[in-house]
């Protein structure tokens, strides 16, 4: 007598590699734990900054440490592709925007988001440049 039931078949492992969408997508997941991390360096300077001067000058020292460098620098392009893939997928998760007759274009949503984004961060920028001076 043979059993009419399907066996299990274990998924493959690495299935997510064959598609580049869901690559994309573990991408955009990966630097999403990059910016996480790098909430807590800055909590550390802040926890070091309520310890006093001499513990947030320890804090700067060890940030300015080559290593410590190279990682912010691959923080920062971690960030960067990571705020262009949430922008990139904005047009497709939010309902469609008409101007004019006209549906907007996914290109323009997400120029527009990027630039908003830009914006947000230069004024930031001069915001605590103009502190710091």
């Amino acid at each position: 007598m043979s059993d009419p039931r399907k066996p299990y078949v274990r998924p493959m492992t690495g299935w997510w590699r064959k598609n580049p969408f869901f690559v994309r997508y573990m991408a955009r997941e990966l630097t999403a734990l990059v910016v996480a991390a790098y909430a807590f360096i800055l909590l550390a300077g802040m926890l070091c900054l309520a310890k006093g001067e001499a513990a947030f000058n320890a804090w700067g020292a060890v940030l300015r440490h080559p290593v410590s460098v190279a990682l912010h620098v691959a923080a920062l392009a971690a960030m960067l592709y990571h705020t262009w893939s949430w922008f990139d997928i904005m047009p497709k998760t939010m309902p469609p925007i008409v101007m004019g007759g006209k549906r907007v274009g996914p290109r323009i949503i997400t120029g527009a988001g990027l630039a908003a984004a830009a914006l947000a961060t230069l004024v930031l920028f001069f915001a605590v440049w103009s502190l710091a001076s």
